[in-house]
């Protein structure tokens, strides 16, 4: 690699928004954020219960914090409630004069509602409610699963004037769903008379789990050409949605909403970490590289596509044929893609909820730890 080259650069110039998957109080305390997004070119942050659990059990940023809410007898939900939102909220300071810079398209934070509300459309619009009065900075998303239940919810708090970020979408099917609901938001929010230009949303496309299910499939297939189909299928997928998001922002309906000033959902690839070490680690970035879409990497991605990653232009347009075969040789060798995606929105449900009972018992851990030293902070 030439020594002047800046991939990250190159990939922003290119349309692509670039958010690190990643947030701690150490990444904010210790300057690392300002850092990224100097140097970096990162625009944005999303996280998920893994990432805050893992943060909580490193270091001691969250000492003091720790030690008040136990005094208080802050029960668990309200304890990982309030820690979640001060990261968050402290995130959104730290990013916003990229999202003035940016007229609100980037400089986001996403916060995700509790995955075991994704079953119950009214709970999960309480907390989306809850979490974007909590943290109180207008770039915000509040993050909302595509599940069924998840849709409605996601029209409901649209209306209201909150932005969301859509999360665990993996079939071509919901997604179309996805930016219909975003549309009725829209047109509810215009209704109520929000300003729409104030409103703006991201649909986050999974991408490296649909690789990682199909390619165990192929695995049992007796044929030839199912080797050649290994690792193909999450890319091919994440190109025909965009396909599908070119259509509907085309089309009438949106026209009329941008004719209002309503903003773009914008395709968002997320699970971009590249899990089989057969290929190469920056693909779910240089494969999916489009103008109008948003990135969001782990930290090992994104450093090694700063180090080595390559960025040829547009690797999306003109995909679309070739996308369509690779799915329909995957049906030919019997596999079921709408089964396929179907078990990963199940499996994603079942580990996102296994991520919050991490945080709640990584939480309910430091409290039990702190409860001590509050004791005695009390009784001096």
């Amino acid at each position: 690699m030439h020594p002047a080259s800046d991939p990250l650069l190159e990939l922003s110039a290119a349309g692509v928004s670039v958010w690190l998957d990643d947030l701690s109080r150490e990444l904010l305390a210790g300057g690392e954020l300002e850092a990224l997004i100097r140097d970096k070119h990162v625009v944005g942050v999303t996280s998920n219960p893994t990432i805050f659990a893992s943060a909580l059990s490193k270091g001691d940023r969250y000492n003091e914090q720790l030690r008040d809410l136990a005094a208080t007898g802050t029960g668990l939900d309200d304890a990982i409630f309030a820690i979640t939102t001060h990261d968050v909220r402290s995130a959104c300071r730290v990013l916003r004069p990229v999202y003035e810079q940016t007229d609100g398209v980037d400089g986001r934070v996403s916060i995700e509602v509790d995955p075991r509300l994704a079953r119950d459309t009214e709970a999960t619009i309480v907390q989306a409610l809850a979490l974007w009065r909590a943290v109180g900075e207008p770039n915000l998303f509040v993050k909302i699963p595509a599940t069924i239940e998840g849709l409605a919810a996601i029209t409901a708090v649209t209306a209201q004037g909150i932005s969301v970020n859509v999360t665990l979408i993996f079939s071509l099917e919901r997604y179309r769903r996805v930016m219909d609901v975003y549309m009725r938001g829209l047109e509810a929010a215009a209704r109520a008379g929000h300003e729409l230009s104030a409103i703006h949303g991201v649909a986050s496309f999974f991408v490296s789990r649909v690789d990682t299910e199909v390619d165990a499939r192929l695995g049992g297939v007796a044929d030839p050409a199912a080797t050649a189909l290994e690792g193909r299928a999450a890319v091919a997928n994440a190109r025909l949605a965009f396909e599908a998001y070119e259509q509907v922002a085309t089309g009438e309906r949106w026209q009329a909403l941008a004719a209002a000033g309503a903003r773009p959902q914008r395709p968002l690839w997320a699970s971009t970490g590249v899990k089989s070490p057969a290929y190469a680690d920056t693909m779910y970035v240089s494969e999916l590289v489009v103008r109008g879409t948003v990135n969001t990497m782990p930290g090992a991605t994104l450093m090694a596509f700063a180090d080595h990653g390559v960025v040829t232009g547009d690797t999306v347009h003109g995909t679309y044929d070739d996308a369509r075969d690779r799915l329909a040789a995957l049906q030919r060798l019997g596999i079921d893609f709408d089964e396929v995606t179907e078990l990963l929105e199940r499996e994603g449900l079942a580990k996102f909820e296994a991520s919050w009972d991490e945080l709640g018992a990584t939480v309910r851990r430091e409290l039990r730890d702190a409860a001590p030293t509050a004791a005695r902070i009390g009784s001096a």
